[in-house]
């Protein structure tokens, strides 16, 4: 790909979309797997910044984009460590196997969440598109049900149903979905 200018752009530039590519996609996970980990939110915001900083740093030793995630986590794993360690006269601080064990569940339960949330993504996409536009109305956007019945002229009950129903198909389809995915792995 060249440059407006005619000039291929650097390796850099490369490196560093990519690098935000992949950042971008796990940061909600890994924010939420860094706090499980830190007593206080502003712990865990020094020590994001840390590991973000690591990971850009040292993204050039990644060996294939397919493992940042659990680079990411392994990074983000070894600079709450570091941030205890600085930390070792403050109390309230887990010791080095309770963080540990804490890890391990949290990047468990991060992937078992992203898995969750692409098939319900997917899930939502197989509804019929009235169904789906309902239950977007109804969750995405936060409108109350009676706003959305008295703009679609229904009762809200109907739309009770119609999103009770929407909400069985979701739930069947995500643990299908889920399963078929057990059984491929």
């Amino acid at each position: 790909m060249w440059s407006v200018y005619g000039e291929m752009p650097s390796p850099k530039i490369n490196s560093h979309d990519s690098f935000l590519h992949l950042y971008v996609e796990c940061e909600e996970s890994l924010r939420g797997f860094v706090r499980s980990l830190l007593p206080t939110l502003e712990d865990a915001r020094e020590v994001m910044q840390e590991t973000a900083a690591v990971l850009w740093k040292k993204y050039d030793q990644l060996d294939d984009p397919k493992n940042f995630r659990r680079w990411a986590f392994g990074v983000a794993r070894f600079e709450v460590l570091a941030y205890r360690r600085d930390k070792a006269r403050d109390r309230h601080i887990f010791d080095e196997e309770l963080i540990t064990q804490l890890a391990l569940e949290s990047e468990k339960i991060a992937l078992d969440s992203d898995r969750e949330i692409k098939a319900l993504k997917s899930c939502l996409a197989k509804l019929p598109p009235k169904h789906s536009a309902l239950v977007r109305e109804a969750y995405d956007k936060d409108l109350k049900i009676k706003q959305i019945a008295e703009r679609e002229g229904r009762t809200p009950m109907s739309v009770y149903k119609v999103l009770h129903r929407a909400r069985m198909a979701l739930a069947d389809c995500v643990k299908e979905t889920l399963e078929a995915e057990g059984a491929r792995a």
